[in-house]
């Protein structure tokens, strides 16, 4: 598979370059060629899938000093030399500045094939290991960025390493506070965009009239009102990430405009004709079904299409309430942060009512609940006298027992996991059991000890 590295050939000599340009892509080779090296100069990055194949003697910039540009930029991107006037000194002094090979003019194809493919190789290699060390890195912190021990949630972070690492437009479907715009942050996050803009605009908290030019921007005198040029949403993310929140309610004219900038990575500003290139990642969230609505005529099937590459689904709080305390301790530290207050403690009926909440607003009600909590605002989810309490354990004694014993019990192996941060014997100990009753009870409630040593 040659396609997945580009090979860029520099020559500027025009007879040269298509007649290697022919003979590469008739050998299944990826081309891209130029007359000048200052056009592709620009255009690379650290980790560019190309393999560079230039002549030594060009006007202005010849092959030298675009070996020593790109050695400059990313070392590990193979520069093959040619010139028509090599001798031996010049190829010494090319392999000493880092040149994969220098090649004689005329070239020889066998020998010239067969250079470019362990060229092609290495490259690829290097990205591959790249890539993986990356990943690798940046587990741990994907884990302190989605928070959560639920099976979905542990696949939402798999899926979001993968569909980082492509780079791949993508649809998050989820209810409204389920934390979509935390998966698209953690998107941008841990992908090789990462250290560009994350650009987000919640489309339905924009009028009608006006998403079209905060979207594509506009120029001075384009429309009354319109003073100066300004630059729209998609050219701010130019090299990033795009997040469209909401995008169901996107008006119909301005989907087929966006279906456009998906189609051709261009923008054009409203009250111009010339197209800007834009090169970025675009995640769009809805708690609809957009498949549905297109069906019904309230969404664009190709767009739809166009940005359904890949898609993640943010279950309910209600449906994965493995996840609710981890989540509400994370919110309690950032509140008690915030807010310059102590970090309070949860009793067991606390515990037991954060769990039995079925969590309408989901994580954003959550962390409300925790602001609340750790200011001491009167009236918050958590805030109920014993009187309550009492009558809550009262209620209904033959369904509610043994799920409220259940959770009391996990409650206290939590609290015990926890100031032993992680460490079993120690847990054990405080709770003066047995490592392997411990071991069996943490089994029978889901709790893994490494969460407990991430938590602190």
């Amino acid at each position: 598979m040659l396609s997945d590295i580009q090979l860029i050939v520099i020559d500027d000599d025009q007879a040269i370059i298509e007649a290697l340009s022919e003979m590469l892509e008739l050998e299944g080779f990826s081309v891209q060629a130029f007359l000048k090296p200052e056009k592709i100069l620009g255009t690379l990055h650290k980790n560019s899938p190309v393999v560079v194949l230039s002549d030594v003697k060009m006007p202005k910039t010849d092959g030298l000093s675009v070996l020593a540009q790109i050695q400059q930029l990313d070392s590990g991107i193979p520069v093959l030399l040619m010139s028509g006037h090599g001798d031996i000194p010049m190829a010494i002094e090319a392999m000493k500045e880092g040149a994969y090979d220098f090649l004689e003019k005329p070239l020889q194809p066998e020998h010239l094939l067969a250079q470019l493919q362990r060229a092609i190789d290495k490259r690829r290699l290097v990205l591959e290991n790249r890539s993986l060390k990356y990943n690798l890195e940046q587990q741990t912190g994907l884990e302190a960025f989605i928070i959560g021990e639920s099976a979905a949630i542990k696949s939402i972070r798999q899926h979001v390493l993968s569909l980082a690492q492509a780079n791949v437009d993508t649809i998050i479907y989820g209810d409204t506070g389920s934390g979509k715009d935390v998966v698209a942050r953690a998107l941008h996050q841990f992908s090789q965009r990462h250290n560009n803009r994350f650009i987000a605009i919640n489309c339905g908290g924009i009028s009608e009239s006006l998403i079209e030019s905060e979207l594509f921007g506009h120029e001075a005198g384009s429309f009354t009102g319109a003073n100066k040029r300004h630059i729209g949403k998609i050219e701010a993310a130019n090299g990033g990430t795009l997040f469209l929140d909401e995008i169901e309610t996107m008006p119909l004219p301005v989907q087929i405009k966006l279906l456009r900038v998906l189609q051709d990575r261009t923008v054009e500003r409203v009250g111009s004709t010339t197209p800007i290139p834009v090169e970025l990642t675009v995640i769009a969230a809805s708690k609809d079904d957009l498949a549905q609505l297109g069906e019904e005529g309230h969404f664009r099937k190709d767009l739809f299409y166009r940005l359904n590459v890949a898609s993640l689904t943010i279950p309910p709080l209600k449906d994965r309430p493995e996840d609710i305390l981890p989540l509400f301790h994370h919110y309690l530290q950032k509140a008690s942060e915030q807010f310059s207050r102590p970090l309070p403690e949860l009793s067991p009926p606390q515990v037991s009512h954060l769990l039995q909440h079925d969590w309408p607003g989901n994580v954003r009600e959550l962390k409300n609940a925790a602001d609340r909590f750790v200011l001491g605002i009167s009236e918050t989810t958590l805030d109920f006298n014993e009187h309550q309490h009492e009558q809550n354990v009262k209620g209904d004694c033959t369904t509610g027992y043994e799920e409220r014993m259940d959770l009391f019990e996990r409650q206290i192996l939590e609290e015990g996991l926890r100031a032993a941060q992680g460490q079993l014997n120690e847990a054990a100990e405080q709770l003066n059991l047995s490592r392997k009753t411990l071991y069996r009870k943490m089994k029978k409630h889901h709790l893994d000890k490494q969460q407990f040593r991430t938590s602190e």
